[in-house]
Order: structure tokens, then sequence, then C-alpha cells
């Protein structure tokens, strides 16, 4: 599986490919006795896919038999004795990858010239990642977290480490100046390093930072100005190089009270913009402000999903595998909304009581 859906991993997957790019998309389980039914749907799509590159005119013998070959090794990746909620499958020619969802994801087979990567999209956005940095005068590391999980970034020179030996601490001894250790203008240099690391960081992938450390150490990195306004600092050291269990329990009460604040402010961002006429709720209002590019911002219920087709500029509701239903319409939106420059942001379920589930904070 990959490890890290980021920016650029979502670029690179949107680019066009030589005909055909094949992108199967199947629900998962994560429990038994649900989660038996898996392997034979996954058999049944892969033959679906066989089937439809094999009778497709367009698609030549040697790239059919190179595609069948990265689906088969594809298949041979999957774990899914320890499926999340979510499988996609991307197979051309060349290459092939395996991703797992912590989403639900309709069942479907699409041949195209782009993978198909609205629900990883949608995924990434309901996942809210956020970065956590452990602070130690020897070892400064970088994890990648969210709500469910923290899994260390060996990425961007992380971790950063150095030696706390000091050649010439006997003689500074003798003379009694050995500094204590966030004093000393090594470990000040040490943690300007790593600072100027997690500003570039920042800059390229930003996200919600937790800082984690000792007060001195986090006295320091304070010294060394800020590195942006959604920087929260936990005091507690010892994490530098701790289990990421550890690192996850430590920023999970700080992340809470985050969410918490967060969908308050969202209530009354939305209530605000009904008041001034730029509101729009319900999938169908909020499915044509994204697609016109009006959406500034986009609420979902981070559970809901819905069946439904299009009629004319509107949406009506469908029943599943009824002629021309969308079923993967919430995701669309998303894409559409992040590709327009909104933001999107996923809530508990119930907060868009009365809004249609959806709603959104229109430009104009």
């Amino acid at each position: 599986m990959e490890p890290v859906l980021s920016s650029e991993v979502l670029a690179k997957l949107r680019q066009p490919r030589p005909y055909p790019a094949v992108s199967l998309v199947m629900p998962t389980h994560r429990r038994e006795p649900d989660n038996t039914q898996d392997p034979v749907r996954l058999r049944n799509l892969l033959a679906e896919a066989e089937k439809t590159l094999t009778g497709d005119p367009d698609v030549p013998r040697e790239r059919r038999l190179d595609i069948l070959d990265q689906l088969s090794r594809a298949a041979a990746e999957v774990d899914l004795a320890h499926a999340e909620d979510g499988l996609v499958i991307f197979a051309a020619q060349g290459e092939h990858q395996v991703w797992s969802l912590p989403r639900t994801v309709p069942e479907r087979v699409v041949l195209a010239d782009t993978f198909l990567t609205r629900n990883l999209v949608a995924a990434r956005a309901a996942e809210q990642p956020h970065w956590a940095v452990a602070v130690a005068a020897d070892r400064v590391s970088l994890w990648s977290g969210n709500a469910e999980r923290t899994v260390e970034a060996a990425r961007d020179g992380f971790p950063l480490t150095r030696s706390l030996e000091d050649p010439d601490v006997e003689r500074k001894e003798r003379i009694g100046d050995v500094p204590s250790t966030f004093q000393d203008e090594a470990t000040r240099q040490f943690l300007r390093e790593a600072h100027e690391k997690l500003r570039v960081l920042l800059t390229a992938e930003p996200r919600p930072l937790y800082v984690l450390g000792s007060s001195e150490a986090l006295g320091l990195v304070e010294e060394l100005g800020p590195l942006g306004p959604d920087t929260v600092t936990v005091q507690k050291g010892g994490l530098a190089d701790a289990p990421a269990a550890a690192v996850h329990a430590a920023v999970e009460p700080a992340r809470t009270a985050r969410a918490a604040a967060a969908v308050t402010a969202l209530t009354a961002d939305l209530d605000a913009a009904r008041g001034r006429r730029e509101f729009a709720g319900g999938i169908d209002e909020v499915w044509r402000a994204a697609k016109e590019g009006r959406a500034r911002l986009v609420a979902v219920e981070d559970d809901y999903r819905t069946v439904v087709r299009e009629e004319g500029d509107h949406l009506e509701p469908a029943e599943a595998g009824e002629a021309g239903a969308r079923d993967d319409m919430v995701d669309e939106i998303v894409e559409r909304a992040l590709d327009t420059g909104a933001e999107v942001r996923f809530v508990p379920g119930g907060t868009l009581d009365g809004q249609g589930r959806i709603a959104a904070v229109l430009r104009y």
C-alpha cells in the first residue's frame, strides 16, 4: 500500500496516461463476518476489468496484456486481512498502484485516459491530516497523523540527529563554563536547522502542526520565530525517539480540542453566510455552486453518502444500480471544490442537521 497520499502524489496520479488507465474501486470491510465477501468481490471486479479490456477495440493486444499483468501484480499486493473501508487499484501500461482508504467507496471499473482520483481526494480531505514534530536536543523527528493513527515521516531531512558528546567538556567543567543543553549554541544551531526544514515543509504541504517537547525545548523553538497560525505546542518531552502510539496519545487531546473549536467556528460561518445570502445547502445547491466555482468553503458530514442522477441542471434522488445513477457525487463535489480553490471541511454526523448534510459558503 502507498504510505502517504500527498498533494504531489495526487498530482502525478491525475496526469493523463496512454489509454486505457484502469481504475478499480470497491468497498471493503474491517471486521468479520462482512470482510469474508471482499476476496470474492475483488475477483469479480478483476474479471470484469479483463472482460472490458478484451472487448475494447481501442486497446492494442500488447498494451492489454501489459495492463492485465499490472492488475495481477496489484491484486497480489492487496492485504484484505487488514482492510479499511475502501480499496482503489490503478493500472496502466507499465505501472500499478494500490490504495487502502478509511472511507467507503462505490464499486466500479473505469477505463479512461486518467485514473479516477475523486475517491482518493475526498478520503484525503476527510482524513484531515496534521504534522507533529517531537523536539529534543539531539533528535528532531517528524510525524504524520490523523484522528486514527500517527506514523513517522522520514522525509525532508527528518529525523534530524546529532551527538551530544562535547570533546571539550572536561576543560569547560574545570572553568565552570558548561551551559545547560538548551542554552548551548550548538543546540540552538541544531534546532535552527530543524526550524528551517519545518518552514520549507509547511510551505510545500501546509497542515496543522503540533510541536512536542520539554518546556526548555519549546521555549527555544518559539524564540526562533513562528511556524504558522496552525501551530500548537504540547509540553511533553521524551518523544523524539518514542513509538508512534506515544506520539499519537500526546497529540490527541490538543487535536480533539482544536477539532471541536473548528466545528463551532464553522457553524457560525455558515450561519453568517445564510444571513448574507451567500449560502448553499443540500447536495443539489452545493453541486451547482462547486461546478460553477462559486463555493469558498464546503462542509460535509463525514458519513454522508447518497445516490443521485443528473436531470438537466439538477440532481435528483436515485436508487443504486439505476441507469445514470451517481453514487459518489459527494466525493466528486469535494474534488471539484478543491480544484477551484475552495476549502473543504468534514464534520461529525448531525452537525449539518437541517442543511441537507452538506453546505457551502459562497464567494458570490
